[in-house]
Order: structure tokens, then C-alpha cells, then sequence
């Protein structure tokens, strides 16, 4: 099972820091994929320097997380990945949906599911040893 695990967390982690790269080199052509539309520098600003975070460090923990087999460092991206896929629930019911919007909030919740898993499999610390 850990190898299964740690090949999905590569596998999302490889995809992750593609996306990453790709809001970086090509925010307008990526950020039309996820219906983001920049509005002139600053809205191509937010585009390269937030995306390319969030998904350089979900991309980076997974598959650094994998590698040193530590678990701890997968509590970044079930983070990142959980308030996106809350995010989207509130939108969904304050806003509504549109064609498509179901596959992210799936992905999403995969890969806060997959984190999840990995961080309980492989050596981690307890939560109140982090955070206290």
C-alpha cells in the first residue's frame, strides 16, 4: 500500500509542479483552462505569482513528502487542496455552478484523501507535536 501511495503522491506531485511551471511561463493560455482571465499586469501578476504557488508548494511537499518519507510534510498540500476544495463548496452554494465544475472539486478532494492516507502511513508526527 506505501508503494501505491507514494507513486500516486509522485505522480500528483509531477502534475502539480507542471501546473506550477505552467502559470509561471504561460499564465494567460493555463489560466483559461481554469477559467481565470487576467485583467492587464496586475491580473497576470496574481495569475503567475499566486497560482505558481499554491501549486509549487502542494507539488513540491508531495513528492519531497514521498521521497524523505515523511509524512508531515503531506499536511501542506491536504491543506492547500482542503480550503480549495472548501472554497469551491461555498461557491457552489452562494454562487452556483457551471459545466465543469464538479472535476476540480474531485481532484481536489482526491488529493486531500491521498495526503491524508500517505501522512497516517509513513513516519509523521502528532498533530498536537506540531502544533503545540
Amino acid at each position: 500500500m506505501r508503494l501505491i501511495l507514494t507513486a500516486l503522491l509522485f505522480l500528483f506531485g509531477l502534475f502539480n509542479l507542471l501546473l506550477g511551471i505552467g502559470f509561471l511561463v504561460d499564465p494567460t493560455g493555463l489560466g483559461a483552462t481554469f477559467k481565470l482571465i487576467p485583467d492587464g499586469p496586475g491580473g497576470l501578476a496574481v495569475l503567475r505569482a499566486d497560482m505558481t504557488a499554491f501549486f509549487l508548494v502542494a507539488g513540491g511537499c508531495q513528492l519531497w513528502g514521498g521521497w524523505r518519507r515523511n509524512g508531515d510534510l503531506l499536511l501542506v498540500p491536504a491543506l492547500l487542496f482542503g480550503i480549495a476544495f472548501t472554497g469551491r463548496a461555498v461557491s457552489a452554494m452562494l454562487d452556483g455552478t457551471a459545466e465543469g465544475f464538479a472535476m476540480p472539486m474531485a481532484i481536489e478532494a482526491l488529493q486531500v484523501v491521498l495526503a491524508i492516507a500517505a501522512w497516517r502511513l509513513l513516519p509523521h508526527h502528532r498533530i498536537s507535536e506540531i502544533a503545540g
